[in-house]
């Protein structure tokens, strides 16, 4: 039967009290790194149960040791809060911190009960067995920031994810979903690429020897650098879903980063699988492995994820399932388990980089390796010479402009192959504007810079979301002007009132503005010069984000109103 809710203390949630978010608000805040964030949303709901927070020293050390936290707990993959060495000076242990997002928004509380300075080596040596920084996972851990505060975690609110949100779920909300299947078992697969045949295959064959439910559980944290994008991947795998028809599938998408650690997150991705409502797990040959070494040579032996996976199995409470290859057998004109191959065999099989050089020039993609509906998702991502286009969203501070440009990025990515590019405006008062001051003069070659590298990205055939203030009429216009040289640009005015940016206000900046502690503030005493003639007027103190997105990714199909 399907596994019970894992116990879990990380409290708080999507309904967290005004009070807490107010206390948040005055605590020091550390911005957590797209692999922290992930962390974050599993320790939260859950997924990574039996955490409740970052590990400490002692557990740190008895996980890289031994595989358990230090009170016995099975868990082979250290879960840890870095931070850099001037933010943790700040902090005293005992005292709280808001974990935030990169818009500055709380998630969660940390309080923090301690702090140490790992050996990176030492744990890149433990968890991946090599200390060689061509491993990508040994290379992410070696580049850590030196100082580790850990303790537990009370969540404020879920992380937004504007991407495929009717495919994101709890592992609460997942059982449910697995339960209305009508089986009590239910076989998950991990995966970080696209669905070709032999996947399919191996997953049908799976849940029909179990009799059970298919659990596609696909990683879309941070996988290996190179990897085809989470967007893309997606499609692909709607696509190939009515291919199991009319047995009982579930897709849904777990925000995990993954370490490509081998046999150790063998084991760790069937714990979190059995969090999630899984009975079965596959693990099939070299799970999670980072491909090649520079030797040429897998970096793991290929079985070895599966016999440490099946060794601890019964103690997670899951069934490994340690299914074998399938291959195309060319004589046989079918897909054929690897044990089941004789001498006679011949068979066929395609490179990563044959795919790769198929999709870009056109040829043909034989029907035995993947379905073509799987194909014409991979050629488009590939191939993406099309007109650019520009959203440029100007408005108030705090008026949303930021949030509805990630929205607008994620549904973009979940309807396009051709990739996006975001100009937030801190990003780019950080690096590209980096030294310019506040003054119009100042304010005006900002935005004109902007204005530009978005004009270079659309002449190339992108699609850019610029989310600036940009107060000023003529440095829109001129943003507008060397833009419309190359592509489209569709002005967006982000017109949320004043009050209810004063009310946001997640910064702090209206306040010290209106306390004369800051000068020249747009929309306080400095001028925002409302667009006259926007392409489309968004009020978000009316509309939440996600529907943002749609009415503006209508607005340049020529299907909504500018108002």
């Amino acid at each position: 039967m399907i596994p019970p809710v894992p116990a879990t203390r990380a409290g708080g949630g999507p309904d967290a009290s005004p009070d807490a978010l107010r206390r948040a608000a005055t605590l020091p805040k550390w911005a957590l790194d797209a692999r922290q964030a992930c962390d974050l949303e599993l320790i939260a709901s859950g997924g990574f149960a039996p955490l409740t927070g970052f590990l400490g020293e002692r557990d740190w050390r008895s996980v890289l040791e031994r595989l358990r936290l230090a009170d016995g707990a099975l868990w082979p993959i250290p879960v840890v809060l870095d931070v850099d060495r001037a933010f943790a000076d700040r902090i005293r242990d005992g005292e709280s911190i808001a974990l935030v997002d990169g818009e500055g928004l709380p998630l969660a509380l940390l309080a923090v009960e301690s702090r140490f300075e790992p050996d990176l080596t030492a744990e890149a040596a433990a968890v991946f067995g090599t200390v060689d920084p061509a491993h990508p996972g040994v290379a992410d851990t070696l580049a850590r920031r030196p100082v580790c505060l850990a303790g537990p975690v009370t969540a404020l609110r879920r992380p937004a994810h504007f991407d495929f949100p009717q495919l994101r779920h709890t592992p609460a909300e997942l059982r449910e979903r697995l339960a209305a299947t009508g089986k009590t078992r239910v076989v998950a697969f991990q995966t970080r690429n696209p669905l070709h045949r032999a996947h399919v295959e191996m997953t049908r064959r799976a849940a029909d020897e179990l009799d059970a439910a298919l659990l596609l559980h696909p990683a879309v944290g941070r996988t290996r650098p190179g990897d085809v994008d989470h967007y893309t991947r997606v499609r692909c795998y709607e696509a190939v879903l009515p291919r199991y028809a009319p047995r009982p599938v579930v897709l849904s998408l777990l925000p995990l980063a993954m370490r490509m650690a081998g046999p150790r997150e063998a084991l760790w991705h069937a714990i979190i699988r059995r969090n999630h409502g899984a009975t079965h797990f596959i693990v099939g040959r070299d799970h999670a492995g980072p491909g090649n070494a520079p030797s040429g040579k897998p970096w793991y032996p290929p079985l070895a994820a599966q016999e440490l996976a099946l060794a601890h199995a019964a103690e997670v409470g899951i069934e490994v399932v340690a299914f074998p290859a399938i291959v195309w057998a060319a004589n046989r004109a079918r897909h054929v388990r690897v044990d089941e191959l004789s001498p006679d065999d011949t068979v066929e099989d395609l490179s990563g980089t044959e795919l790769r050089r198929r999709l870009a020039s056109g040829e043909p993609i034989p029907d035995w390796f993947t379905y073509p509906e799987v194909a014409r998702v991979l050629r488009e991502a590939t191939t993406s010479a099309r007109s650019g286009c520009c959203v440029f969203l100007t408005g108030l501070p705090a008026s949303g402009k930021s949030t509805i440009a990630r929205a607008l990025a994620a549904r973009w990515m979940e309807q396009s192959a051709r990739p996006v590019t975001v100009l937030d405006g801190d990003e780019v008062r950080r690096h590209l504007s980096r030294g310019l001051g506040f003054s119009r003069e100042d304010r005006d070659t900002n935005v004109e810079r902007i204005g530009w590298v978005a004009a270079e990205i659309v002449r190339h055939g992108g699609f850019v979301v610029c989310a600036q203030i940009a107060p000023y009429a003529g440095s829109r216009a001129e943003a507008r002007r060397l833009v419309e040289r190359h592509g489209r640009f569709v002005e967006v005015h982000v017109a949320t009132p004043l009050g209810e940016c004063e009310r946001r206000d997640p910064k702090g900046l209206y306040a010290l503005a209106r306390d004369g502690k800051l000068k020249g503030f747009t929309g306080i005493d400095d001028p925002y010069e409302i667009p006259a003639a926007p392409d489309l007027v968004i009020d978000t103190s009316e509309m939440e984000p996600r529907a943002a997105a749609g009415k503006i990714l209508d607005c340049i199909a020529g299907r909504a109103d500018p108002a």
